[in-house]
């Protein structure tokens, strides 16, 4: 879990300049769990995120999966990439089944 690192910083200022877009696929994730923008920028921007998988050496660029949570304390997970703007690479409401307190997967 990474709570100081400074593209944390990042991701909160790109998404208060609204300087953020989704992926197709993250727009269909948030569709279908039915994310509000509100909720994206409550969540991704709001000062309690934290990175908590980091995919340095991801063949489609560098990424990282942040957990964040909304103001009525809903957890929201996205994968994003920092370039000029921040790119929300997918996006969801995470499955209690399938995390520990929602920042670790669970075994299988």
């Amino acid at each position: 879990m990474l709570t100081g690192d400074p593209r944390l910083e990042e991701v909160r200022r790109l998404v208060r300049e609204r300087r953020y877009r989704l992926t197709l696929h993250a727009e269909n994730e948030r569709d279908g769990d039915r994310v509000l923008v509100r909720e994206i920028e409550e969540a991704v921007g709001g000062q309690k995120i934290e990175i908590i998988e980091d995919y340095p050496a991801d063949p489609r660029g560098a990424s990282f999966l942040v957990l964040g949570f909304t103001e009525a304390g809903m957890p929201i997970h996205a994968v994003c990439a920092l370039t000029e703007v921040l790119v929300i690479i997918t996006l969801y409401r995470p499955d209690p089944s399938r995390w520990v307190q929602w920042r670790r997967r669970r075994e299988v």
